[in-house]
């Protein structure tokens, strides 16, 4: 279907950020890379996608993310990490990274709760001041007070402070500014974007630093052949940088992490030789990820093997991987639909829980294309990873 019409206002925010970006390259001497572009689509301050005021989740936004369906999703991340939480006792800090609409947060929050393992500390790391706010003002609507006064919101890691917990990201590192690589003559070269004549923009190739060559053949080496002339893809070599910054001096704990991806040997499989960037408007699967900008989100599949080395490479022990209906259902999503059914007023209400359940788990929804992984670090995490064990893929 095509793509809805922008209204006046929306083009004007598209074309301020589009000025903004041809400004950035005309300084940069004619291209930047492709993860500098991404970064000033998505968070530059005001104009970007996350930064900027539209509606971004849910059915009136762009895309549904898990927390948006409902409260299920978050009460089996609960239950997850209630044990973990409890081993550290006094002084847990739950730290969710990237709160959307604070759906999660909200229902979280409560389930901990009644489950006797609330942390002290439930710290939003939101860059974006718009959604922050957005957040701030649902839970002081839907929470009770003195829950609400556990809440803090971050605009950095927690950095030196050493502290004890979990960390939760849910559609986190499909956002991170990807760089992209291709292969011409055997020699890697990486995706630029220029300015266009026609005043919107253009994939250049450039040549690649020392760090993106060698994580592309450290790739390759893994693989056991070399890619292809002209394949094309994603790499993220500064995940390892990014799960050390946002973990800070965290002394004990637990890391989770709940993403669409692929093992290694299928994210890089021959035949995706185009990679897997794309982005989302009201709905639709845009390729030109150029386009529109400020308008639509711009995302990439996640490298589950990737992000298991950067996780142990941090100092983690892995807990487990498994896809995203194996790990609801190993944790109490069946417990959680009847104690919903059982309040629920009428059967529309119980035929709407039924059908999160669907869209949470089948494969042709969200079942199989998004995975959980979690690390642990002197706390017991494993038994969130028991059903349906995926860590022989990566």
């Amino acid at each position: 279907m095509p793509l809805p019409p922008l209204d006046p206002a929306a083009q004007a925010h598209s074309d301020r950020l589009r000025q903004l970006i041809h400004a950035v390259i005309a300084d940069a001497g004619g291209a930047i890379p492709f993860s500098r572009f991404m970064e000033l689509a998505l968070y530059a301050p005001g104009l970007g996608y996350y930064s900027a005021g539209s509606t971004k989740f849910g059915r009136a936004g762009d895309f549904v993310t898990a927390p948006e369906l409902g409260s299920l999703f978050a009460e089996c991340v609960a239950e997850a990490l209630a044990p973990p939480l409890r081993t550290v006792g006094e002084g847990a800090v739950f730290l969710e990274i990237g709160g959307g609409s604070g759906a999660f947060a909200e229902a979280a929050i409560l389930h901990l709760e009644a489950l006797g393992a609330m942390p002290a500390r439930y710290a939003i790391l939101e860059p974006s001041a718009d959604l922050r706010e957005r957040q701030r003002e649902r839970l002081r609507e839907r929470l009770p007070e003195a829950l609400n006064a556990r809440v803090e919101w971050l605009d950095r890691p927690l950095g030196e402070e050493e502290w004890s917990g979990v960390l939760f990201a849910n559609e986190v590192i499909d956002a991170l500014p990807t760089p992209r690589f291709v292969i011409r003559g055997g020699e890697v070269r990486e995706e630029g974007v220029a300015s266009a004549p026609d005043g919107g923009f253009r994939i250049v190739e450039v040549p690649a630093d020392a760090l993106m060559t060698a994580a592309v053949r450290n790739v390759e080496r893994d693989l056991g052949e070399a890619f292809a002339d002209g394949y094309r893809s994603e790499l993220l070599p500064q995940l390892p940088y990014w799960i050390q910054a946002v973990m800070g001096r965290m002394q004990t704990g637990a890391m989770l992490f709940i993403d669409y991806g692929h093992p290694r040997r299928e994210y890089y499989a021959p035949t995706r030789d185009r990679g897997t960037l794309r982005a989302f408007h009201r709905h639709h699967v845009v390729d030109d990820v150029l386009a529109r900008v400020g308008l639509q989100d711009i995302t990439a599949s996640v490298d589950f093997t990737a992000l298991a080395e950067a996780g142990t490479g941090a100092g983690f022990e892995f807990a487990g991987y498994n896809s995203q209906a194996a790990f609801l259902i190993g944790n109490g999503l069946q417990q959680r639909l009847e104690a919903q059914e059982a309040r629920a007023p009428n059967d529309t209400a119980r035929f709407a829980l039924r059908r999160q359940v669907q869209q949470l788990t089948l494969p042709s929804a969200m079942g199989e294309r998004f995975q959980a992984m979690g690390f642990e670090l002197g706390v017991p995490f494993e038994a969130a990873f028991l059903a349906g064990d995926l860590s022989f893929r990566l």
